[in-house]
């Protein structure tokens, strides 16, 4: 079955993979089997993506606060990950996808940097789709992060106070060479952003979802994008003036 047409395709879109330990405990399942079904709907969702020319796709992947979680939960995700990984390795390099990865690494398990940098290096000239992992991501950390960088150039005269701007911040934050997302969706129904992308997301469009993660598939994507492409983005300007731009 050919996948349906859309009256946009956003270029960039994030998704926080939210449900998974919910869907698991509703079925009298330990946490790491929602962890482990949720795998499926990576796959399904970055092949849909690749398929359908969006041009990255960032997954909320374990955030700065997941740390928190018990031990067993943690040391489980993180072998996941590996696995995830090696298994998924043919699949990301056959379909020309660039593996990036955006968080505080080096907080990641040695096995997980290890498997993360050979498959950032084998995809390193892929640019058919980027799929952005973040892991031990925090977007108020990363903000942090990219002014102190900004506060050693001034220091340094490279910069001078008045003259820093968007650009000058945004080359240091963990996505620099993505564009910013288009569409943000969230799984599970939760109305928040969890400390994800803050400043990236300003102007992206939100898509909310009661389907829990593991449940994700192509439809639930397509559903998300079809809404997108219903909406108009005006990026403070007017309706009419964006529709006389457009039809200039």
């Amino acid at each position: 079955m050919s996948d349906p047409t859309f009256a946009a395709i956003p270029r960039h879109v994030a998704i926080i993979m939210d449900g998974n330990g919910r869907w698991a405990e509703s079925r009298g399942l330990p946490r790491i089997r929602g962890h482990e079904e949720g795998v499926h709907a990576v796959r399904s969702v970055t092949r849909a993506c690749r398929r359908l020319g969006v041009k990255a796709l960032t997954l909320y992947s374990f955030s700065t606060e997941n740390w928190r979680r018990p031990s067993a939960e943690v040391e489980g995700l993180m072998a996941l990950l590996v696995r995830y990984l090696n298994e998924e390795r043919d699949e990301i390099l056959g379909n020309g996808i660039r593996l990036t990865a955006s968080g505080e690494l080096d907080r990641l398990p040695l096995s997980v940097r290890a498997a993360l940098k050979l498959m950032m290096k084998l995809s390193a000239r892929h640019d058919d789709m980027t799929l952005n992992l973040a892991l031990s991501y925090g977007s108020r950390q990363e903000i942090i992060r990219a002014v102190q960088a900004v506060a050693r150039e001034v220091k340094r005269g490279k910069l001078k106070p008045d003259a820093i701007g968007e650009a000058d911040l945004e080359r240091h934050l963990y996505t620099a060479g993505l564009p910013d997302p288009d569409l943000v969706i969230r799984s599970s129904g939760e109305m928040r952003l969890s400390n994800f992308l803050l400043w990236q997301v300003a102007y992206a469009e939100l898509f909310v979802t009661d389907v829990l993660w593991p449940d994700f598939r192509d439809e639930h994507l397509f559903e998300a994008i079809h809404a997108f492409g219903r909406r108009e983005r005006r990026f403070g300007k007017t309706g009419a003036q964006m529709r006389k731009e457009a039809s200039s």
